[in-house]
Formats: C-alpha cells, structure tokens, sequence
C-alpha cells in the first residue's frame, strides 16, 4: 500500500513538473487557435498586448536589439522606466495594431514574420491555415520562456512568454525577422485598370 501510494505521489510530482515547463507551448498553440477561432477574449488572457506592443514598436523603427526582450526593472530600472514612458506616434502605433489583429497573431504563430501584419489590411478574410509548424525551444527558464518559428526561408519569428502565476504563461515579447518593415501592395479598386491590356503607345 505504501508502495503504490509512493508512486501515486511521483507520477502527480512529475505530471504537475511537465505541466509547469510545457504551459509556455499550450499558451503558444492558445494564442494561434484562438486567433484562428478571432476569440479575442481568449487572446488576452493568453497576451500581455501592452508589453508586445512596446516590444514592436523599437523593431519596426529599425532597432535590431529589441528583438530580444529588454532587461527588466531589477536589472536595469532607469531604462525600464525610459521604456514605460516612451509612446509611439498615431502612425506607428496603427503598425504596431496590425501585428496584434487575430488574423494577424494567427500568421505570426505561422512564422510569417513582418508579412503578418499584411492580414490585417486584407480587404477580405482569408481561410485560416489547417496546423502550422511546431515551435523550436530557444530558452526555457523558471520565469521566462523563448521558442521560434522559422519559415521557409530560415527567417525567425521569436516568441517569448512570462509566467504569471503557478501554471499562467503569457506572451510578452515577438521579435519579427530582422529587416524593414514590409508595405502591403495597394488594393485594386472596381474600375482600375487592373489586368487591362494596354492598347497603343
């Protein structure tokens, strides 16, 4: 009886370890079959959007070192607080906007990169994608968590989740490809001479 009550202990143990340090990847495939379901309440219980947001905004400026979650407060107080303060312009905060949509999110969870925000702008809806790649670990910590996503081209998408409580994880950080942010191609119009063979000089 003792024995068997012994392993009854293990096995809750080393299901409640594996629980601990797989939650970033449940949070991870939450976040793309939530944006793929547009749950938006089920992304922002898996999304710090306030920290991803500050987290894009330097990247899309062109500041490669943001695509590495800054230090924290106890690490570097002075520049967590500069960071806090700091507010993006109308035009870069609607760049920022278009990464965090959830058609958006889901390309992004897909290794798409800077491309992702190209969704948002879509004059239509596109058919979510069936499965998608499976995420790389890059660091695994007690309070912090890194995996990627590549595409085709070996571009990285880097995630990176903060745990928030026992088993909570969420996401904190995206650090897109390095390179300039990319501008969607202009919508043809009803009208526009779209397709037209040109006729004459």
């Amino acid at each position: 009886m003792i024995r068997i009550l012994g392993n009854l202990v293990g096995l809750i143990v080393a299901t409640a370890v594996v629980g601990f340090f797989a939650a970033p990847y449940v949070g991870f495939f939450g976040i793309r079959a939530a944006a793929d379901a547009g749950d938006q309440a089920g992304l922002e219980r898996l999304i710090d959007y306030a920290a991803v947001r500050r987290s894009l905004g330097p990247q899309l400026e062109g500041r490669a070192e943001a695509t590495a979650p800054a230090p924290g407060f106890l690490e570097d107080p002075i520049g967590a607080v500069v960071r806090g303060l700091e507010r993006p312009t109308p035009d870069r905060q609607a760049e920022v906007d278009a990464y965090l949509t959830p058609v958006a999110l889901a390309a992004l969870t897909r290794g798409e990169g800077r491309f992702a925000a190209q969704r948002s702008r879509s004059p239509a809806p596109t058919e979510a994608a069936d499965g998608g790649p499976w995420p790389t670990p890059r660091h695994w910590g007690v309070d912090r968590a890194r995996m990627t996503v590549e595409d085709e081209g070996g571009s990285q998408t880097v995630f990176t989740f903060e745990r928030r409580g026992l088993y909570e994880w969420k996401l904190v950080h995206v650090g897109l490809p390095v390179g300039a942010a990319t501008t969607p191609a202009p919508v043809p119009r009803v009208g526009d001479n779209v397709g037209r063979k040109r006729v004459g000089g």
